[in-house]
């Protein structure tokens, strides 16, 4: 039997069910003049998925319910598979609201299937994540909850949906996003579903966001899944942006369909385009009749330059910013962000300011003026100086007075204050006033390591409506530049100086480029110590660290250049002594400085945000760190 399947991967909008259901029936009127049998539609295609505390509001789940309903009626001589939320208004979740599903719907000829062996007529998430950006048990009832209410096990409800196609019974096996990774669960949904027989076709619709590497893991894991089982697999995703507040994700689709023996014979590219993709899939061969295809791996800089500049698009759309004005300082990571809005929204709709004090030198000022030239963007350079010593005058000048007993006392301002001073005098005053006569907003241009540790000034450079660049480590700073320049521009719109010089805020005569002072980051090590710190599934800490510092094993666990350690750290009371600066930092003022931040655009498997999440508790050593670090110092 051979079924034409429409895969709907389709831009979500979230919290638009209308604008989403439009979008559905103008694809299913495609699917059907197309001659599909079966359209299928990501997970929650109509609401949305990342809604935070929306999905407490009664009359989005009734509408979402209603829209629901126009996507059923619509599903005449064809079968709809589609994702939305499932209200059962009988019952309550653990919250004391009305019970909600993420649910999976059958639709066709005007009806649900599926109800004849399950509680409903639909089928519901059963492995709900809990990590990173998700928080779906908030919200969602899940099958695991829903079997153990109902005095079964989850694998008593996990059975698939019986379809009647052209005189002849097709078994589907209807799971949700997580319920495909089920590695690390007890429960294994395609395996129950599986175990029950008679299925013909497995189809995972997700709502899941890119991070760099995660499909060639998906393609892994689901081509065994498909060769496990020795069914075709089905996986169709969204496009789009979503957001839980603090946290930005890009959705790049890659739709992929599997055949039985865990092939890719057909995936969805380029990433990141909504599209209505065709496949004539042979269920007796288990699509094995289609010739099998390559997909390229996604964990090169390409991708990220990709899922940047979709997001940027798409975030600056979505919050109706059609202008940006852009701090520019001469350094690679202003550089870079100017290079991709310029892409992203036009260079006509892009301001750069450059903004000198008396430590930053004309080398770099020259290279702020020579980027935006080849840019083609509007420029301008408003020196910050005066205003900074009539800051520091009026405050060294001014009496602070005890109003009871009359005394009084005057502030001095240290130069680390007045480095400070220099940052916010940049962004509260110089590019919050410029943004609003420009017409628009600015940006904040952090990279990944320096928001780690809290490099940066609260209300200056850490400041904007969007960190496009704050999930990426300096030396992917370094490689997108060049990327730019090679493959997006195809000529050098980042001047050959940017990348040559130090890294350096140039707030101090200790942080001249000419003379090759910069910052205290040692990129090359501590991006990497920081990616241990943040980035790793099983996240290390200072003992771990310092464990393979004894070991002699650091730069091999890290990933960094083999020697590197002992040539910025000679002996190992420097060396210890660096550790816990940082870690004091990324525990203590780096996070006040991140929950104020702005939000990050996120391509990494840990982005700060919503997706890291943490608590001002401060710096904590382990006892086992303590007795290392005693004996690496020689104090036992």
């Amino acid at each position: 039997m051979k079924l034409k399947i429409a895969l709907g991967q389709m831009e979500i909008v979230p919290g638009r069910p209308d604008l989403n259901t439009r979008t559905m029936l103008e694809m299913i009127g495609q699917a059907r003049d197309a001659g599909a049998h079966m359209i299928i539609f990501p997970e929650m295609s109509i609401p949305g998925y990342l809604l935070g505390d929306t999905w407490e509001q009664r009359s989005f789940l009734r509408d979402c319910e209603e829209y629901g309903k126009e996507i059923i009626d619509a599903s005449a001589h064809l079968t709809v598979l589609f994702g939305n939320v499932g209200v059962d208004w009988e019952k309550k979740g653990d919250d004391g609201r009305v019970r909600k599903y993420n649910a999976f719907f059958i639709a066709r000829d005007g009806k649900l299937w599926g109800g004849e062996n399950f509680p409903y007529p639909l089928r519901i998430k059963t492995l709900q994540p809990n990590y990173r950006e998700f928080d779906d048990d908030r919200h969602f009832y899940s099958l695991r909850k829903l079997a153990q209410e109902l005095g079964k096990t989850p694998e008593d409800l996990l059975t698939p949906v019986y379809l009647p196609v052209h005189g002849k019974q097709v078994g589907l096996g209807c799971v949700l996003c997580e319920d495909g990774w089920a590695e690390d669960y007890f429960t294994k949904p395609m395996a129950a579903i599986q175990k029950r027989g008679g299925v013909n076709l497995f189809v995972n619709i997700s709502s899941s966001p890119f991070t760099l590497g995660k499909n060639s893991k998906r393609n892994r894991v689901f081509s065994k899944q498909a060769r496990e089982t020795g069914v075709p697999l089905i996986y169709v995703n969204n496009v789009g942006i979503q957001n839980n507040g603090k946290t930005v994700y890009t959705f790049d689709g890659s739709s992929t369909v599997y055949n039985k023996n865990g092939e890719v014979i057909y995936y969805s590219q380029p990433a990141f385009r909504q599209s209505l993709g065709m496949v004539e899939l042979d269920l007796a061969s288990g699509g094995t009749a289609s010739p099998p295809l390559e997909v390229p791996e996604d964990n090169d800089i390409g991708f990220i330059y990709r899922a940047l500049h979709y997001g940027i698009k798409k975030f600056t759309a979505a919050i109706g910013m059609k202008k940006v004005v852009i701090g520019i300082s001469g350094g690679i990571d202003s550089a870079v962000s100017a290079a991709m809005y310029a892409k992203a929204i036009g260079p006509e709709n892009l301001l750069l300011v450059n903004m000198p004090s008396r430590y930053n030198s004309q080398t770099t000022r020259n290279l702020a003026r020579q980027l935006a030239q080849n840019l083609n963007c509007s420029y301008t350079e408003l020196p910050i100086q005066d205003s900074v010593d009539y800051t520091i005058k009026q405050i060294e000048s001014t009496p602070v007075i005890n109003p009871v007993t009359g005394e009084e006392f005057y502030l001095k301002i240290t130069p680390f204050m007045s480095e400070n001073i220099q940052a916010r005098d940049r962004s509260a005053r110089i590019l919050a006033a410029v943004a609003a006569a420009f017409g628009g907003g600015f940006t904040c241009n952090a990279n990944k390591a320096e928001t780690t540790v809290g490099y940066s000034t609260l209300y200056g450079d850490q400041s904007g409506f969007l960190a496009a660049i704050a999930d990426l480590w300096k030396h992917q700073v370094y490689a997108l530049a060049r990327y730019l320049n090679d493959e997006v521009y195809r000529r050098e719109v980042i001047p050959r100086g940017i990348m040559d010089i130090v890294p350096s805020a140039e707030l101090s005569f200790e942080q001249a480029v000419d003379e090759g002072k910069g910052d205290p980051i040692a990129y090359p090590y501590h991006d990497y110590l920081f990616r241990s710190f943040v980035q790793w599934w099983d996240r290390a800490t200072p003992e771990d660290i310092l464990h393979w510092y004894d070991e002699g094993v650091l730069e091999e666990k890290l990933g960094c250049r083999p020697g590197l350690v002992k040539e910025l750290f000679p002996t190992p009371g420097e060396f210890i002594a660096d550790l816990e600066r940082w870690w004091n930092l990324y525990n203590g003022i780096g996070v006040a400085k991140r929950i104020q931040a702005p939000p990050i655009l996120a391509v990494s498997r840990r982005a700060f945000g919503f997706d890291h999440r943490e608590a001002q508790n401060g710096a904590y050593y382990t006892r086992r760190y303590r007795e290392l670090k005693k004996k690496l110092l020689g104090e036992n």
